[in-house]
């Protein structure tokens, strides 16, 4: 691999190759996908999901929206940080800065989250249960081959994410192909048997079958290594990108945790003291008047730790990314990654383990399995079993968004085809709205 195809501005669905810095204009192409990206409805849906804690009335814990935006910030600098030290070790490179690279990963972390359903990854967990064991379910897989059925039934928000993304509603987001081949973390699909337990791109897969075609061109056009038939090797940014994720999450759970009460002062601070080695002063520390305003700042110091540490190592690995031979997880290999997973071990027994987060994930399993029940049925019906399509059939199927009802009167020709346009319709609702949706279904509240 190599830059210059890898931070290609070319956009989805276009022949030309614009600069990355078109004339007269002072926002990057680059910059122009995070806007895309950051006024999109897929987006904007983030704000009323759960990132790991139910949404509640505080205002320090964190929705999808502002998780997403953390690492979008992080990303971005860890982006910035590592171009400039490329663009001097290359310099034959032309037309890129170091903001390029930093815009490329901001994008692309901006958006790691758009397919996640709502309930957090119990969401999608749900959506594959009720395809791998309700009756529907065994209908459907005499109709489907192999590999489609392998994505219903272990439905990925990161696959969904890049559907979302590369889907031509009203013209499409259109994004530059370098950004998503960098949202790419797992670019493989969900039927491949061959995987590779040793890269950590191979743990889960990036594209359904719907967007094979798509990817493929992506891949190719931007030069990614092809490991195998619709496997390759990962953009090198996309580990700057899950790289920003696991500094956002394992230090911003840690203090949500604290200021839900599951986690103590003392415990927090010496987490967040042991990322901070010699920048740790706890005289200063102890200056700060409240303890959520000091947890505050160490979190801060320790966030800036991470990237200067994160930055050094995909640097000193640089070569073996664009060489397809190095595929773990940057922050496995930092200095501080035996603090990151002290801290790992500790929010699983004591913030995702805790009550108020399983009471969340059950909930989840009720609202979207009772959902899809609905909706993929009526669907079925409709479309595939005419004379079943009772009066109770068509007031569920009527409830659904129009464009979601065109899509499946002039798209879909598969039953495939129809239940991503249903998880479509699921996973792109908030919390909030699955929950009142579900009540509605149910009996429990009428309009």
């Amino acid at each position: 691999m190599n830059w210059n195809d890898l931070m290609s501005s070319q956009r989805l669905g276009e022949d030309f190759k614009p600069k990355p810095h078109p004339e007269g204009n002072l926002r990057s192409e680059f910059e122009a996908d995070y806007d895309r990206i950051i006024f999109s409805r897929p987006f904007r849906n983030l704000q009323d999901k759960t990132q790991v804690f139910p949404l509640p009335d505080q205002d320090f814990v964190h929705t999808r929206l502002t998780h997403s935006l953390e690492v979008s910030s992080v990303g971005r600098s860890l982006g910035k940080n590592a171009g400039a030290r490329i663009l001097h070790k290359y310099p034959t490179l032309e037309n890129l800065t170091p903001s390029d690279f930093g815009a490329v990963v901001g994008a692309a972390a901006l958006a790691h989250d758009v397919g996640n359903p709502p309930f957090g990854h119990s969401g999608e967990t749900a959506i594959s249960d009720f395809f791998s064991h309700h009756h529907m379910g065994q209908q459907l897989k005499q109709e489907m081959t192999k590999e489609e059925w392998e994505d219903l039934t272990h439905f990925e928000g990161n696959a969904q994410g890049f559907r979302l993304l590369t889907s031509n509603q009203r013209q499409g987001l259109k994004l530059t192909k370098a950004t998503l081949a960098a949202f790419t973390k797992y670019p493989c699909y969900a039927a491949f048997e061959g995987r590779d337990k040793s890269r950590k791109s191979q743990k889960k897969y990036g594209f359904f079958q719907s967007e094979s075609n798509i990817f493929k061109e992506m891949a190719e056009s931007v030069g990614l290594i092809s490991l195998t038939e619709h496997v390759w090797a990962r953009h090198p940014l996309a580990f700057l990108v899950e790289a920003a994720d696991d500094i956002c999450y394992s230090i911003i759970d840690l203090e949500d945790g604290f200021g839900l009460g599951l986690v103590s002062y003392v415990e927090a601070r010496d987490f967040l003291a042991a990322i901070l080695k010699e920048k740790y002063m706890p005289d200063k520390l102890e200056k700060i008047p409240s303890d959520k305003e000091k947890i505050g700042v160490l979190r801060a110091v320790a966030i800036q730790v991470l990237i200067e540490e994160s930055t050094e190592v995909f640097l000193s690995h640089e070569e073996e990314m664009l060489a397809g031979t190095f595929d773990k997880a940057i922050t496995d290999l930092i200095p501080s990654a035996s603090v990151l997973a002290e801290i790992s071990k500790f929010s699983i027994r004591h913030l995702y383990q805790s009550r108020q987060v399983l009471e969340k994930e059950a909930a989840g399993f009720e609202v979207i399995d009772g959902l899809l029940e609905a909706f993929v049925l009526a669907t079925y019906n409709k479309y595939y079993r005419k004379e079943s399509f009772t009066g109770r059939f068509k007031s569920v199927f009527g409830l659904l968004p129009q464009d979601i009802i065109y899509k499946l009167d002039h798209e879909a020709k598969t039953p495939y085809e129809s239940m991503l346009l249903i998880t479509d319709y699921i996973s792109g609702m908030t919390d909030r709205s699955a929950i009142k949706l579900f009540r509605i279904l149910k009996g429990i509240s009428i309009n």
